[in-house]
């Protein structure tokens, strides 16, 4: 083996020992791809066992609008088809979801398990851009998906690593 091939073997060696941790690291947070647009969502499909309360953090992007007078729903669940809504989590007069900002939302809804997906429905003139949701809740580990891109107007939009999960 040559002097070029070991040090690139060297290199790959040190680069996915640096790497996989972070990337597969157990602290909650989902690497993701991006998010997408589905029309396959469906909001009619939830399933009511139990109640539980969660905590939703939703970060705005610094390139969203300063403000925003879209109408913003969200839906989260976990592979189970236990499925959590919350229809207009928007309300401009109180600087909801406002460039460079978090806004908490207390929403109680179905118990479910680990949290797979989530998505944001977006409607309306302002091209609202979400940065993050983070969902705490007891039983389960916390969890972020970013976005850091524009929402789509009037498709549910988001996250769903139900399949990739680990049974």
């Amino acid at each position: 083996m040559s002097r070029s091939t070991k040090m690139a073997s060297l290199q790959l060696l040190i680069f996915l020992c640096f790497v996989f941790p972070i990337l597969f690291s157990v602290s909650g947070s989902i690497v993701s791809k991006p998010p997408y647009a589905t029309k396959t969502f469906n909001v009619s499909l939830i399933k009511n066992f139990g109640s539980c309360a969660y905590t939703v953090i939703i970060s705005t992007s610094c390139s969203s609008p300063r403000y925003t007078r879209d109408q913003i729903s969200l839906a989260f669940g976990d592979r189970h088809g236990n499925q959590v809504y919350a229809p207009r989590l928007d309300d401009p007069g109180t600087r909801t979801f406002e460039r460079c900002s978090s806004d908490t939302f207390e929403i109680n809804g179905p118990c479910a398990n680990q949290i797979c997906y989530v998505y944001l429905y977006r409607s309306g003139p302002d091209g609202w851009i979400p940065e993050s949701v983070r969902i705490f809740s007891y039983g389960s580990k916390a969890v972020t998906f970013s976005y850091n891109t524009h929402a789509p107007e009037s498709i549910w939009y988001g996250h769903n690593y139900c399949n990739s999960m680990s049974r």
